[in-house]
């Protein structure tokens, strides 16, 4: 498949691990939430500590929620709550540790790419943000550049299902056949990209191959090399 450049009339853009990587984001923000339970619920800070106790509160936090599986920050609220609890502190404490944690999340770290591109792309197309993360447009510092954003979490579902590609495409008045989707995640942005009837730029800042069907039109290790695809064709 190859990339019809004439059809692109406005650009989604996944969020992590696209425009900022996602890990070690996370990771700080959980350092930030331990030292807040250090501090308010010592308790649950030191049951904390013992490695894999908070995957597997999540984990098990996720199979009794299954209603809150697009809603990554609910999730961590709630298996905050579960430590708490299984702590034997104050179930009340996961509102304001939730808030430290989601402070420091969205305090993110731009690719080298990613300004240059997002001025560049955003005086061409108008571009949408498309992410089932929980990243705040504006606290992060890229709102200037979109002129909508769409989050699994507030629109009820998320990546790869196509009602969410296809509110992205309408935001801009466009149909998705008219929308390119760049993002990094093979099935959620561009399998669920392609079958909503979007083109698809796979972002793979790491040499994997691809393994699936449908193939996206265009495969860049950049932000730099789409800009510079869209330029030259």
């Amino acid at each position: 498949m190859t990339l019809d450049v004439k059809r692109i009339a406005a650009i989604s853009l996944d969020l992590d691990d696209t425009l900022w990587p996602i890990w070690p984001t996370i990771e700080r923000a959980e350092r930030v939430l331990h030292q807040w339970l250090v501090r308010e619920a010592p308790k649950t800070a030191s049951l904390l500590i013992t490695p894999g106790v908070l995957r597997e509160l999540r984990e098990a936090t996720a199979k009794e929620r299954s209603d809150l599986a697009h809603d990554l920050s609910a999730l961590r609220r709630e298996s905050i709550r579960a430590a708490l609890r299984r702590a034997g502190e104050d179930p009340a404490l996961a509102d304001p540790a939730f808030d430290a944690f989601f402070a420091e999340r969205q305090r993110v770290t731009l690719y080298d790419d990613v300004l240059p591109a997002l001025r560049w792309l955003s005086e061409r197309y108008p571009l949408v943000a498309i992410s089932n993360g929980n990243a705040d447009l504006k606290l992060t510092g890229v709102s200037r550049w979109f002129r909508s954003g769409f989050n699994a979490r507030e629109f009820g579902s998320g990546k790869p299902h196509a009602p969410i590609f296809r509110a992205a495409a309408a935001s801009v008045g466009l149909l998705p056949k008219d929308v390119l989707h760049v993002g990094d995640d093979a099935v959620l942005d561009v399998v669920g990209a392609l079958e909503a009837g979007m083109q698809a730029a796979w972002l793979v800042r790491d040499e994997r191959p691809w393994e699936h069907g449908a193939r996206p039109q265009l495969i860049v290790p950049n932000l730099h090399a789409l800009c510079m695809a869209l330029e030259s064709a």
